[in-house]
């Protein structure tokens, strides 16, 4: 574990002949607590059989790591060196995501259009209202959202800022952690 905390990026490695094992996620988790990126490298791609395609493994990926959704997938053989290339590309991209800086005007353009496209739910006739959005971090980048009440911040409405911020700052990769304040 102390390896995870000295990286800057990690390389959650499955071997495509056993599949994903329980082990895989509780190592990812370890990532995640940390706060730092991930890219997903399948090894062993040469070994699997031609009815496995990509397509159908990226999406057992996908479906085991719910978690780690915004992470790359990488398919390699160390062994014969298959596509090796393709992992420090996505290593560079991750890194650099997961110290982008966003300007605040546009920071905060991109979460009133996201409350403009899909208003917060309302709680006891409360309503969640942003007034002003900034980068207080990185690595990972950390938005704090000045709010009327904290209270008010549903799991599902966070999910869908964090792929508003995803979706307009390319931050793949890298986790995401928004930190509520309120206004007063």
């Amino acid at each position: 574990m102390k390896a995870i905390e000295r990286s800057d990026v990690c390389l959650l490695i499955i071997n495509a002949e056993e599949g994903i094992i329980e082990h895989d996620k509780h190592i990812a988790s370890y990532a995640i607590e940390e706060g730092k990126p991930v890219v997903i490298v399948v090894n062993k791609w040469d070994t699997v059989n031609d009815k496995n395609d990509i397509s159908s493994f990226t999406k057992l990926v996908r479906n085991e790591f719910k978690f780690l959704s915004y992470a790359p997938v990488v398919y390699v053989s160390a062994l014969t060196k298959k596509r090796i290339f393709t992992i420090m590309p996505e290593i560079d991209k991750v890194y650099d995501n997961s110290h982008k800086e966003i300007k605040t005007s546009t920071l905060n353009d991109v979460i009133r259009d996201a409350v403009m496209l899909k208003a917060p739910p309302s709680y006891k006739g409360k309503r969640l209202k942003i007034s002003f959005v900034q980068q207080t971090g990185i690595t990972p980048p950390k938005f704090t959202l000045f709010v009327n009440n904290d209270k008010l911040i549903h799991f599902s409405y966070e999910r869908y800022l964090e792929n508003k911020l995803r979706e307009n700052f390319d931050l793949e990769g890298t986790p995401i952690i928004l930190e509520y304040k309120n206004k007063h």
